[in-house]
């Protein structure tokens, strides 16, 4: 097979004949360790959900198959740009066997938004920063005590446009027809000394949010018995002996959204390749049979590191988010932590779904921020929501904040 590839044969993508028919992304070009993980948290970035995937590697060269479907009909696709996000993400020249290619990192801008306070606002800005292609690093939310909002954005552009005074009207001209009469002023400039970063935890907060136990699955599903024991006990079947060159990886579990980019971002973490894979999802179970080496290429015969890996994709499974309520004082604050891969990618659209669920749930956010968190070695995204108690709910319970934290985690998982 030649090495030399137009970038047109690099990724191509089939499309449903509507928008609820399943849609086929072909990835065809030389491979990387954790391209697999790279090219899932894009397509997730887009609003699809991934129902069946095939991917198959000689650790030179690999072929890989998506099949998607948008996951919701008000999801907006731009097909054109998820392609060459895609592209940008291949390799496009002969690399080493263990070498790994970092994508080029794009610049940071940073996107100041002032305007007059409503509900839902927050939400809205985030909707169309993520149907222009704009993916948001970290926020800063405050609202003054004249109920005016300044927001600031720290974002980068997948179409890597933003440097360009056109790139930066239609940002803002997309706002101002979004935002109506709340719509101030808005300013777009490249950030400097970008720094991801989070406000202090107490240490009792750290404790729990951060805890490796496990949480209570029947406070955040809407499953039957059965299927809650089955979320309880995931199976994870690894076999060494069918095969002489590959460890045999077998998952069995409930369904979630972003079940499979986790596995892909632990196995990507734990320097793993996936020699071969398959899997499908059918009526909320997924089932996967993947044939695995080290990033070397050699078998993975140390059981150590194979219970390690195990015990790490549980942990992915039961409680790849973290959801809280901390009280400071009178007010009370959101939490919610994932997370973020080792080359420091966050998951996709984990801001935009948290503030739809407030939305829907009429809370209003008084401040927000995103960061980042390291703890025990292992570096984590956080988002921080300062609620205002003028919502729907008047007194914030410990009934009320039970049944948020539950909203919020059925959201996020696609439960």
């Amino acid at each position: 097979m030649s090495m030399a590839m137009d970038s047109e044969d690099i990724v191509k993508i089939e499309n449903g004949k509507s928008p609820t028919e399943l849609s086929v992304i072909t990835v065809n070009c030389q491979d990387k360790l954790g391209l697999a993980c790279d090219l899932c948290r894009i397509i997730l970035d887009f609003g699809l959900l991934i129902t069946k995937g095939d991917l198959s590697t000689d650790g030179r060269w690999c072929f890989v198959v998506f099949w998607v479907v948008p996951r919701s009909s008000s999801t907006f696709v731009q097909w054109t740009n998820l392609k060459n996000r895609l592209i940008s993400v291949c390799p496009t020249y002969p690399i080493p066997f263990i070498d790994l290619v970092d994508p080029v990192k794009s610049k940071v801008y940073l996107l100041k938004l002032f305007s007059l306070d409503r509900k839902g606002l927050l939400h809205d800005v985030t909707r169309v920063l993520r149907n222009l292609d704009l993916s948001i690093h970290r926020v800063k939310v405050s609202t003054t005590p004249d109920g005016r909002v300044i927001d600031l954005f720290f974002i980068t552009d997948g179409m890597e446009l933003l440097h360009t005074r056109k790139r930066q009207d239609d940002t803002c001209e997309m706002l101002h027809a979004t935002m109506g009469d709340s719509f101030i002023s808005c300013e777009i400039q490249l950030a400097e000394d970008f720094q991801q970063w989070c406000s202090s935890l107490p240490a009792c907060v750290i404790e729990e949010l951060f805890s490796p136990e496990l949480p209570n699955i029947k406070d955040c599903s809407q499953g039957s018995n059965t299927e809650l024991e089955k979320l309880k006990s995931p199976s994870i079947t690894i076999d060494n002996k069918l095969s002489s060159s590959h460890t045999l990886l077998q998952i069995h579990c409930l369904d979630q959204r972003g079940l499979f980019y986790d596995i892909l971002r632990t196995m990507k973490d734990c320097n793993i390749r996936i020699a071969h894979g398959r899997f499908s999802l059918q009526k909320r179970r997924f089932a996967g049979d993947f044939f695995i080496v080290k990033g070397d290429g050699k078998k993975i015969v140390d059981p150590e590191k194979l219970n390690a890996l195990r015990s790490q994709l549980r942990q992915e499974m039961l409680h790849s988010l973290r959801v809280m309520f901390v009280n400071r004082g009178p007010d009370n604050e959101l939490l919610v932590a994932n997370p973020a891969e080792l080359c420091g990618e966050g998951r996709p659209l984990v801001f935009y779904d948290v503030t739809r669920a407030l939305k829907v749930l009429g809370i209003c956010i008084f401040s927000a921020e995103i960061g980042r968190h390291t703890e025990s070695g292992r570096e984590w995204e956080v988002y921080r929501f300062l609620l205002d108690e003028n919502t729907n709910f008047t007194l914030f319970n410990a009934r009320t904040k039970d049944y948020t934290v539950d909203i919020i985690s059925r959201t996020l998982m696609g439960w």
